[in-house]
């Protein structure tokens, strides 16, 4: 019977462990955490969403990162297999904004005590507390995987489901890109996805903790638009955050000129918004300008509008004249921030970069290099948009690596 350890309990990992071992493996789940899903915890702001509820040909167009590797994975366990799969065992399911799904319960803990019901009920053999320092092998075949303590586990299959570089206190550490290039694998650099962004905007520090909701936000790079989201967004000490900037983050070239553009009322095009304006002035004309935008917007970012329409916040509302009314107009629709970068890595959900899925048989997820050894979740040099994709890809391809491993070669 063939001997197989997974290294990683994340929710790559744990879907593997389970479904290999329920094809009548034995299997050994190596984590070096002292509890499984550490970062699958607090994923959702603790709520966990798992997966997302579109369908299946709409999912490949929220995934950044070579889409094409993932077809065989995401149509063999689908988004909808994924949520049989916690019904069964016992986790109900609602579907949210954008078609996210989330436990019933706002729990994440109820994902996780599941997928440990799955792995008990499957016989893994769980070892927490336990850190693999290389992964042994013998002419390119797998041999088993040594730990940090000098002990030796045999094996003849070894799945990486170690996880990126982010988040790293969850356990993160990029162990896995290491051991893939010990073993003569192609690793792309890990940046950070879904990432807040960084600005040097000296105003950006005035505007930390204003969130704005139903805003669009468009990416430029080098003066060109390179992609636009509607949503949530909020400025921090350092820069921009929320659901908008994290999906754009990801979409984001590095080394050009970058800047976002925030249209603050994108359900009026500028005629309208002209004419909005207009009440409003009408309504407050004889106040000072300043004191003329509270209807309109934010209390925190009216001092800053103010200073960069470039009317003097003193000057009485009847006496600004139409090109400045305009000008305000198109501010309101096009607020530019510039953007430094990415901000610490840490900060990122995902990781983007890892392994080369070219040197990964997609249909299996064992590796072209090493006989026996098999790839899955976010170590791949795959990542998507938010909305639950994520975590999709982890299910999907841990589930296609667990099948695999239970295939006698």
């Amino acid at each position: 019977m063939s001997e197989v350890i997974v290294v990683g309990g994340g929710p790559a990992g744990m879907m593997c462990a389970g479904i290999a071992a329920s094809q009548g493996i034995r299997v050994t789940l190596v984590e070096q955490n002292e509890k499984l899903g550490k970062k699958l915890f607090i994923t959702g702001k603790g709520r966990c969403n798992f997966t997302n509820a579109c369908e299946i040909e709409d999912f490949f167009s929220n995934i950044v990162t070579n889409k094409r590797f993932l077809y065989s994975a995401l149509y063999g366990f689908t988004n909808m297999d994924t949520i049989r799969f916690f019904n069964e065992l016992g986790v109900k399911e609602k579907i949210e904004r954008g078609n996210r799904v989330f436990p019933q319960s706002d729990h994440s803990s109820d994902i996780i005590k599941a997928m440990e019901h799955f792995l008990r009920k499957n016989q893994v053999q769980i070892l927490l507390g336990a850190k693999v320092s290389k992964i042994v092998t013998d002419k390119g075949q797998i041999k088993g995987v040594e730990l940090q303590d000098g002990s030796f586990l045999p094996a003849d299959k070894v799945v990486l489901a170690t996880g990126g570089v982010t988040y790293r206190q969850t356990g993160s550490t990029g162990d896995g890109f290491r051991f893939a290039r010990e073993l003569g694998h192609g690793v792309r650099e890990a940046t950070g996805a879904l990432i807040p962004l960084a600005s040097g905007d000296a105003f950006v520090k005035e505007l930390q903790g204003l969130s704005l909701k139903n805003v669009n936000v468009t990416l430029y790079e080098n003066g060109k638009k390179r992609a636009e989201e509607f949503g949530e967004m909020i400025f921090t000490h350092f820069g921009v955050s929320g659901p908008a900037i994290l999906s754009l983050s990801s979409l984001m070239k590095d080394n050009k000129k970058t800047e976002i553009a925030i249209d603050f009322k994108p359900a009026l095009d500028a005629e309208k918004l002209d004419k909005r304006i207009q009440r409003d002035f009408e309504k407050n004309s004889n106040r000072e300008f300043k004191n003329s935008l509270s209807d309109l917007l934010p209390k925190k970012l009216i001092p800053i509008v103010i200073e960069r329409s470039g009317i003097d916040g003193e000057k009485r509302v009847h006496q600004i004249s139409r090109e400045e009314r305009l000008a305000l107009v198109g501010l309101l629709k096009k607020f530019t921030v510039n953007i430094q970068g990415k901000a610490d890595i840490n900060l990122g959900i995902i990781t983007s970069g890892g392994v080369d899925p070219k040197e990964i048989d997609p249909s299996t997820m064992e590796s072209k290099i090493v006989k026996g050894l098999y790839f899955a979740g976010e170590l791949i040099d795959v990542d998507a948009l938010t909305g639950g994709f994520n975590l999709q890809i982890a299910f999907s391809t841990g589930y296609l690596a667990g099948i695999n491993t239970a295939q006698e070669k």
